[in-house]
């Protein structure tokens, strides 16, 4: 069965999932400030909104794909916002990664407005978008979580409830700690076997099925080698996960020191003017001077 949603937000990570949303067959609305980014989706066959008030009111599901908490709200509940134009009882889908105070409290706001919301970041990136192959952590309502799968499980193989409202970002601030110790651990090991001379494409193939196996060391460690840095992610974004982590472990006394040094090192390299670059660019923190740049 398909279903009439509205993407608010057709960014990378959003325009990825809109693209697998139309070639499963679901009609599309699409909302973005962006005029570019919207028109390839019309070349889908989307259909394009002048608001996110009237993307929202041709559609009984709103996806929202947006870069910080306070972008989401503006969205939501700003001029010509989704609220503005929604019909009562339509479910929002927010798969932004923002912090799950924030994502309580819009939660919160949009029941009061006869709204409900689902939070269900993701993992697996605009690659795993387009294939249906998402991991996606969902919070709200378990009548609200069951509601959001009829349209998730087109862009997702692994979808869990975690919770109330917030749960899902919580997880996601997690599955973030988790990946970005991971990078920088193949980052640095990569540049190990660079600089003793090992064949650093064998690796992957060496250590597959192995305890330090893990999907970022087999497609990440080939980039990190060869320096290929186009870009499916970025790195400014990591650290805006990356704070919001650590903002967590304050309010919870929790000790994490091996995420604020990942942090420190993510922060050094969006100064240095590469916060938009992928994470495989995370090899410019081990370049040496006597190395010819790789950019």
């Amino acid at each position: 069965m398909t279903h009439k949603v509205s993407l608010i937000g057709a960014g990378a990570m959003g325009g990825a999932i809109g693209e697998r949303l139309l070639a499963t067959g679901n009609r599309l609305a699409v909302f973005d400030l962006d005029k570019a980014k919207v028109e390839a989706l019309v070349a889908r066959g989307a259909t394009a909104m002048a608001s996110a008030a009237e993307a929202a009111g041709a559609s009984d599901y709103v996806i929202l794909s947006l870069n910080s908490a306070a972008i989401v709200r503006r969205a939501v509940f700003g001029d010509a916002g989704v609220a503005a134009g929604a019909k009562p009882g339509t479910l929002i889908i927010d798969m932004s990664s923002i912090d799950p105070d924030a994502t309580r409290q819009l939660a919160a706001d949009a029941s009061e407005k006869g709204l409900r919301w689902v939070d269900s970041p993701l993992s697996g990136g605009a690659p795993k978008a387009l294939t249906g192959e998402l991991t996606l952590m969902a919070g709200g309502e378990a009548e609200d979580v069951a509601d959001a799968h009829k349209v998730l499980r087109h862009v997702a193989t692994n979808y869990t409830h975690m919770g109330p409202a917030g749960a899902g970002q919580t997880t996601k601030l997690i599955n973030q700690v988790l990946c970005a110790l991971n990078f920088m651990a193949v980052a640095e090991a990569t540049k190990l076997a660079l600089d003793a001379g090992v064949d650093a494409l064998k690796i992957p193939q060496a250590l597959k099925g192995g305890r330090a196996d893990s999907a970022i060391l087999q497609e990440y460690l080939p980039r990190f080698a060869t320096r290929d840095y186009r870009r499916t992610g970025r790195i400014d974004n990591m650290v805006k996960d990356l704070n919001a982590a650590q903002d967590l472990a304050r309010r919870t006394h929790t000790a994490m020191p091996l995420t604020a040094v990942c942090a420190e090192v993510h922060r050094l390299l969006t100064a240095a003017g590469l916060g938009g670059e992928d994470q495989a660019a995370l090899m410019e923190f081990f370049q040496r001077k006597d190395e010819e740049p790789s950019r």
